[in-house]
């Protein structure tokens, strides 16, 4: 390092008797030398005053020479120490501690559940469905309700006219005759023989043949039931002897029209479904489970469902059934969810997913989602050390959860980590350039 040496060459005015001092920068090992430049006749003509002063302007200029030798780096090396001792943990003065709202947390450890989403589809109920068909064939004379259409139980969907049907009423009419001929038949054989006047044998026949009409009867009858006809119609057709060959298809429930498959004057058969009615206040979703997710799926527990139609509604509802076998195509399991639908507002065939909320184990530890914030090199957390102290913890995250976030490394159970205030104490962090602690 170069050192300033102060040469003098010391210059008198004549006029004013004033020094002028000029400097020059000698390298190590210069010698200071005095060059008068006035003749020494005139040296006297200096008082003592005068010459003082000139001594005390070569001290100043000495010192401020001296000053400027001194390294403008060792201000610096100073902070940067300071910085150094501080490394990983950011040091808060009371007046910035009582400026900043800080709020901590400790590290738990508990259970999480972690949403698992698989692909479904609404359905009707099928508890809650019908297909409406004839038991008969015949001609539809007439139709009361069309699609969309609420109606309530034994409410008549339809008309048919039915030859068949006509043909069984008269069947049944001949019947109940004949059991009726049989019967009489029968009384008097029974009177007769308790007079002597007819056999043992001939009463035998006659109860014998009534019997058989009994059967007949009995036979026609279920016949009529079979074909769809009420019991009060049987009744009718008895009181009245009147032939009534109308069929009427009525609802099996209270339910809603979502069919229709029929027209007035088209002969239908009975293998053609006529209407379908459903009670949509309830519906199923049935999903798609992936094998790798089977084992999470529990009947019974609560799953929520979200459609298509309504993206941030979400639908609560149950697990009732979990499929036996898995598809051997799509390799997934058969999962079903019952939800109410009161207000009708889901549709059946609408796209809907599942949601499913799975448990982890219940030793991973958890933090609150406040306290994280984005480091240099990755996730951090601000673990206090004490009333002011706070360390910069670098640390390792799995599944979120509402408020919740798993972590793998970085904490131990029980450290208290600061929620509100984070931000905060991240933004004095990087002014004082403090390193995260890994």
């Amino acid at each position: 390092m170069a050192h300033l040496l102060l040469v003098l060459p010391m210059e008198w005015s004549l006029m004013n008797m004033k020094p002028i001092v000029s400097c020059r920068m000698l390298e190590r090992g210069a010698s200071f030398v005095k060059r008068p430049s006035f003749p020494d006749s005139n040296a006297s003509r200096f008082t003592f005053h005068e010459r003082c002063g000139v001594v005390l302007l070569i001290a100043f200029a000495c010192t401020g020479l001296v000053a400027c030798e001194r390294n403008p780096d060792q201000a610096p090396e100073a902070k940067k120490a300071v910085a150094a001792d501080r490394t990983g943990v950011l040091h808060l003065t009371s007046e910035e501690l009582a400026r900043t709202a800080i709020e901590v947390a400790p590290v738990a450890r508990g259970q999480l559940l972690v949403p698992r989403e698989f692909p479904a589809t609404v359905q009707p109920n099928q508890n809650e469905l019908a297909d409406v068909t004839t038991l008969i064939r015949g001609r539809v004379v007439k139709v009361n309700v069309d699609v969309g259409q609420d109606v309530k139980k034994d409410a008549v969907l339809a008309v048919l006219n039915s030859t068949d049907l006509g043909v069984a009423e008269g069947a049944y009419l001949k019947a109940i005759a004949r059991l009726h001929e049989t019967e009489l038949a029968y009384e008097r054989a029974r009177d007769l023989y308790e007079q002597k006047v007819v056999s043992l044998a001939e009463l035998q026949r006659r109860e014998a043949a009534m019997k058989t009409a009994q059967a007949e009867s009995r036979e026609m009858q279920n016949r009529l039931e079979l074909f769809g006809a009420p019991r009060h119609e049987i009744e009718r057709l008895e009181r009245e002897q009147t032939i009534k060959a109308d069929v009427l298809l009525r609802a099996p429930f209270d339910s809603r029209v979502i069919m229709r498959n029929i027209t007035r004057g088209e002969v239908v058969e009975t293998e053609q479904k006529l209407f379908t009615v459903a009670d949509l206040s309830d519906l199923w979703v049935v999903g798609s489970v992936p094998e790798k997710d089977v084992q999470f799926i529990r009947k019974d527990e609560r799953a929520d469902v979200i459609v298509s139609a309504y993206p941030h509604a979400i639908v609560p509802g149950t697990i009732t059934y979990i499929g036996d076998v898995l598809d051997p195509a799509t390799r997934t399991m058969r999962l079903r969810v019952t939800v109410l639908n009161p207000d009708r507002l889901l549709k059946p065939e609408m796209f809907a997913t599942v949601r499913v909320y799975a448990a982890l184990s219940s030793d991973l530890l958890t933090l609150p989602l406040a306290a994280v914030q984005n480091g240099p090199t990755g996730k951090m957390v601000f673990v206090q050390r004490g009333t002011n102290d706070f360390e910069v913890r670098m640390v390792k995250l799995g599944e979120e959860q509402g408020e919740l976030v798993t972590v793998l490394d970085g904490v131990s159970l029980g450290e208290q980590v600061v929620t509100e205030g984070s931000f905060v104490l991240k933004s004095e962090m990087e002014r004082h350039k403090i390193e995260p602690a890994l």
